[in-house]
């Protein structure tokens, strides 16, 4: 049997074939979305048609079932006809930031992290849509629905019918849904739309079949609920009790499979719920990849030549620390910051230090995010790093130091779309539990970590200095 699984994220959609029995690869394709933090939803759909049609074209027999895992919090508004409001904010934007200390301020951050799991921030589909409801009114007062991104592709993949599904794990991104009870909080939603209560989705099982395909070439195929990115990954990874996953994309997520709903008043991890039942606690921070290809630019090198310089430096860089946020951050929470590079002198301002800086700097967040979770009571036995910045040699060799804990390195693959394609051979199958398939990949042992120890150090005093935290 054949399924597909669509990765819809903020820069391109990527849809994989793949044999639901042995979860092999047989086909896939790849279509760009447009750059920015706003973005019409249209133009997602565009480019899922494409890289469906050429992924299926190359497919070596029927689509039996479909799901997508697409990029999370953002806010997709509907009028009464269907049609989108206006573009859509994606996760990345800020612009909500004041909003979100305006909901922490009248809610309370304890109250909220009890009611939602998490303490909003501008990332999170309730600032935004306070933002619009101060902002634009006249849009607002327009709204008659609320989608997230997979929701709103998988809708159009069911043709649009009059009824629309989210999945726990997403729509507990949203800032109104509990992750406990299962449950939308229409109080929040109403509170942050200035009193406007727009429709929302309604919320299926992990293993549900949501509806069939619409799409010529997949016609009649089983559409699974679908999930957010994270969830996605998670699941294409087959986390286990122990692991930790450290994604380094555009932004950089690290989460743990949890048997239990976290509730961080510090708004340090976001309680989630994951796609198979169980909770997703994550932190995330704005900057991870883009933080090693800027630094590149600036040294006039490529990732690899980045690399290189970055393990010729000793530890420490020489006394350098990159506080790498280069486009604001989530977490920490400063929405408005720039990046910093501090300790600079004339003996260590080098190319190859400033390469293991921006490194270590990037890796240092990582690592603060990991002890958030063991502090939530996450066990964390091993971390397996993914993402396109997993790839580089020297984040590679960096990070066992940094994290403590010896750190596998799965091959590289679109674990997004795996984890889309696996729940959609879950919706097929009728079983329990999802099926299991292989990940293969390399390890990196711990060895001494006493460098990592010192760096993390450096890195929290420059913090400190700088942000006072």
């Amino acid at each position: 049997m054949l399924v597909l699984g669509i990765d819809s994220s903020t820069q391109s959609t990527k849809a994989l074939v793949v044999d639901a029995d042995s979860g092999e690869v047989v086909a896939e394709a790849k279509a760009s979305h447009p750059d920015g933090t706003e973005v019409d939803p249209k133009a997602w759909w565009d480019a899922a048609q494409s890289a469906i049609g050429e992924a299926v074209a190359r497919a070596p027999g029927r689509i039996e079932a479909v799901s997508v895992g697409g990029q999370q919090h953002g806010m997709v508004a509907l009028d009464d006809q269907g049609e989108v409001v206006r573009d859509a904010l994606l996760w990345n934007d800020t612009r909500s930031a004041p909003q979100a200390d305006e909901l922490t301020a009248r809610h309370g951050a304890k109250e909220l992290a009890a009611r939602t799991g998490s303490v909003p921030v501008a990332s999170f589909t309730i600032t935004k849509l306070a933002w619009l409801a101060h902002n634009e009114p006249q849009h607002a007062d327009r709204v008659a629905q609320v989608l997230l991104p997979h929701d709103w592709v998988s809708w159009q993949l069911a043709g649009r019918p009059e009824r629309t599904w989210t999945d726990h794990g997403d729509a507990s991104g949203t800032g109104y849904y509990s992750p406990t009870t299962g449950e939308w909080l229409p109080d929040l939603l109403t509170d942050a739309m200035a009193g406007r209560t727009p429709a929302v989705p309604e919320v299926l099982a992990p293993n549900a079949r949501a509806g069939q395909a619409a799409l010529p070439g997949i016609e009649g195929a089983t559409i699974g609920v679908g999930t957010g990115d994270n969830m996605a990954a998670a699941l294409g990874l087959g986390l286990k009790p122990g692991d930790v996953a450290v994604s380094l994309g555009t932004s950089g997520a690290v989460f743990a499979p949890a048997e239990q709903a976290s509730a961080d008043e510090t708004g340090t991890v976001a309680g989630f719920c994951d796609a198979t039942g169980r909770y997703l606690p994550l932190v995330c921070t704005l900057n991870a990849a883009r933080v090693l290809t800027s630094t590149a630019q600036v040294l006039d090198t490529d990732l690899e030549g980045l690399s290189r310089l970055a393990l010729s430096a000793e530890p420490g860089a020489g006394g350098l620390s990159l506080l790498p946020y280069l486009e604001g951050e989530r977490t920490p929470n400063l929405p408005e910051a720039t990046g910093t590079l501090t300790g600079l002198t004339g003996a260590n301002m080098t190319p190859q230090n400033l390469a293991r800086a921006a490194v270590e700097g990037m890796l240092c967040g990582m690592a603060d995010a990991i002890e958030a979770l063991r502090d939530t009571g996450a066990e964390v036995r091993r971390v397996l790093l993914i993402g396109g910045a997993a790839r580089s040699e020297a984040v590679q060799g960096i990070a066992p130091s940094l994290f403590g804990v010896d750190v596998d390195v799965p091959d590289p693959a679109e674990y997004v779309a795996l984890g889309a394609a696996k729940q959609a051979a879950w919706a097929c199958s009728g079983a329990a539990t999802p099926p299991e398939w292989e990940v293969a990949g390399t390890r990196r042992a711990v060895g001494d970590d006493t460098s990592g120890r010192a760096v993390r150090a450096a890195y929290s005093r420059a913090r400190n200095q700088v942000h006072g935290i």
